[in-house]
């Protein structure tokens, strides 16, 4: 189930939108058929992430979800709450900061919440907005991953 855009904005309105924030997500679970095709497209084969009986003798206890798939997983969630339409492009421009404070177990479910940081105008008749995101794992007290998107949208 989809949740309805929290944040839903034209690209002529961007200027006014730093401060609003986003979310929650409707709870999305990570499988381990996805955490086995990350790790075949990108050719990250740790065993915490596909080997059972491995990750259970760690202190995760079980099979944990790449940290790079998590993050991935933003473009699904935020489109379920973050919503600009009328652009004629919008890309993704980098990140300024990600961290992984908490693993997401292969069979649960996240979700995110963010904000808009800021937003400042760009060449090209554009915007670029800073939008901090954190990743919620249910039932973990600590976030999976705490995130600042560079995110610019041009007419």
């Amino acid at each position: 189930m989809s949740a309805t855009p929290t944040v839903s904005v034209t690209v002529d309105d961007l200027s006014g939108l730093a401060g609003a924030t986003f979310g929650p997500s409707s709870w999305r679970e990570v499988t381990q058929d996805e955490v086995d095709l990350f790790a075949k497209v990108t050719g990250d084969h740790n065993p915490i992430h596909l080997d059972a009986e491995f990750a259970a003798a760690t202190p995760f206890g079980t099979r944990i979800a790449h940290g790079l798939l998590t993050l991935s997983l933003v473009v699904p969630l935020m489109n379920e709450v973050f919503e600009v339409t009328g652009a004629g492009m919008g890309i993704n421009y980098g990140l300024n900061k990600v961290r992984f404070p908490a693993p997401v177990p292969v069979g649960s479910r996240i979700r995110v919440t963010g904000e808009v940081a800021s937003v400042t105008e760009v060449a090209g008749n554009g915007w670029q907005l800073e939008v901090p995101v954190t990743f919620e794992v249910e039932g973990s007290a600590k976030p999976a991953c705490v995130a600042e998107l560079v995110l610019r949208y041009y007419r």
